[in-house]
């Protein structure tokens, strides 16, 4: 059975010459018809029907569910941090972002990693809106990962832009790849973290940065 796509030609065109990564630069990146075929296959190589009514329109909400799980592809975390600003008042201590929401896939297995993020940095002199290391944890996050390669990229791209102090990512996070398939293991977390400058050489702002993040009293909701 041919499946078609219902949005215009001009557009599936447009996708399929869109600019994929520098080191993906032998590919080419896949049209929108392309991507529902595959879901396709993949619903009749688990044993199911794709043309009955309840899975019709799968391929297309699949399709379109993996731009919104995979947007990180098309973020510039470089980008997302550029705009700082000076007018600190001379605040010369840590800046931490505590319990961000992380919502990952595992490139082993495609399956979801569902966990926190503690994100702190030591400015010199600039600070950048809390906003924004928010969206830099989503924007690693929302590709395919493995939890210490997440970690490192958080840490290392605030470092790089914002050329702190120090940095500090801590990550805690559950695997589907462990709890809902393979061994099974249920309530298990893993935990990652990346120190960088003062965090990694000074024992005193490391623990002064671990206590914040694990403490659980005064934590407002807004």
């Amino acid at each position: 059975m041919t499946v078609t796509d219902s949005r215009p030609d001009t557009q599936d065109a447009a996708e399929a010459g869109a600019a994929l990564p520098a080191d993906l630069a032998g590919h080419k990146r896949p049209t929108q018809a392309e991507a529902e075929a595959a879901v396709r296959t993949l619903l009749l190589w688990a044993g199911d029907d794709p043309d009955r009514e309840g899975l019709l329109d799968t391929p297309k909400r699949v399709a379109k569910s993996y731009r919104e799980l995979f947007v990180g592809y098309g973020t510039d975390p470089v980008q997302l941090l550029q705009r700082s600003f000076e007018e600190v008042a001379g605040y010369d201590e840590m800046v931490v972002l505590r319990d961000i929401r992380l919502e990952s896939h595992c490139e082993h297995h495609m399956v979801p990693i569902i966990g926190r993020a503690h994100v702190g940095y030591l400015p010199r002199g600039r600070v950048v809106g809390i906003s924004k290391l928010a969206r830099v944890v989503d924007a690693f996050a929302k590709r395919l990962q493995i939890q210490e390669k997440l970690t490192a990229q958080i840490a290392n791209a605030i470092n790089d832009v914002l050329d702190p102090i120090g940095v500090a990512v801590v990550v805690e996070a559950a695997h589907q790849c462990m709890t809902t398939r393979g061994v099974h293991k249920h309530g298990v977390t893993m935990v990652t973290s990346t120190m960088l400058g003062a965090f990694r050489d000074d024992h005193a702002t490391r623990r002064e940065f671990l206590s914040i993040i694990n403490g659980r009293t005064g934590t407002f909701e807004g």
